[in-house]
């Protein structure tokens, strides 16, 4: 499996890295995020865009993403517009969504952008296109707020991304018992051993799924999410909680 490399960061060597999201409404509740983001070191920070109040003005975004990159430094940037359908908070028409991503993509403030696998075809390979352009990572994701899938299904969904032209991928499932945990547990372990070749990232989530939150390290998931003040899915821990366990099993696996 190949590394990539994001500013000073290697995603998919070594104990898995920590994503933080910043869901604030308005710049100034995510500069106050981001003050708190910072202290805990995050190897990477994400703007989760739909939850901003004038996501649906563009200039606003490019403002306001200007100004979040100035405030994290040099710590890498993900940005992701979580669409409806998957869970975010904001209902936006297709052609929105392309030309959002587009202009975040050109604007030079990011080094990550999150493309869902579920969208058109037409879409995801233009934006892909826009994003090697202009030497922004993808990372694409797929999110099943209701369910666990077959774990064929989780695995050709893995395998999917990666062959559509994504550098890392990332899968997020609803597990309804303990059995759907281990089955995810499973499929990144498969995936690991066979058929990886750029980093994923896989998350059981809600209070059943810690398991997959902090367990990565052992199946080949190569990121997990931790808040600094606000989650941005069922059953996300904190990046203090995160870190020390992402961190005792780093250790005790060696």
């Amino acid at each position: 499996m190949e590394t990539v490399k994001i500013k000073n960061l290697h995603l998919g060597k070594g104990m898995p890295k920590i994503i933080i999201p910043i869901m604030g409404k308005t710049l100034q509740e995510m500069s106050h995020e981001l003050s708190e983001a910072k202290q805990e070191k995050p190897d990477m920070i994400e703007w989760r865009a739909d939850a901003f109040l004038h996501v649906n003005n563009i200039e606003k975004v490019l403002r306001s993403l200007a100004e979040i990159r100035k405030l994290i430094d040099d710590i890498p940037l993900l940005f992701t517009f979580r669409t409806y359908k998957e869970g975010g908070r904001k209902e936006v028409t297709l052609n929105y969504y392309e030309e959002l991503l587009s202009q975040v993509i050109e604007s030079g403030c990011i080094d990550v952008i999150d493309v869902e696998l579920y969208m058109e075809q037409t879409i995801t390979e233009r934006l892909i296109q826009c994003a090697r352009q202009n030497n922004v990572i993808v990372l694409m994701s797929n999110h099943d707020f209701q369910t666990t899938p077959a774990n064929g299904d989780m695995l050709a969904r893995l395998i999917a991304m990666q062959e559509t032209g994504a550098d890392i991928v990332k899968l997020a499932v609803m597990p309804q018992n303990e059995e759907d945990v281990l089955r995810l547990l499973q499929v990144a372990a498969k995936m690991k051993s066979t058929y990886a070749q750029k980093p994923f990232i896989t998350i059981a989530m809600g209070p059943l799924g810690i398991l997959s939150r902090i367990g990565g390290e052992v199946v080949g998931s190569a990121a997990s999410f931790g808040s600094a003040i606000q989650a941005s899915a069922p059953g996300q821990i904190t990046a203090v909680e995160l870190r020390y366990m992402l961190q005792t099993i780093h250790r005790y696996s060696k």
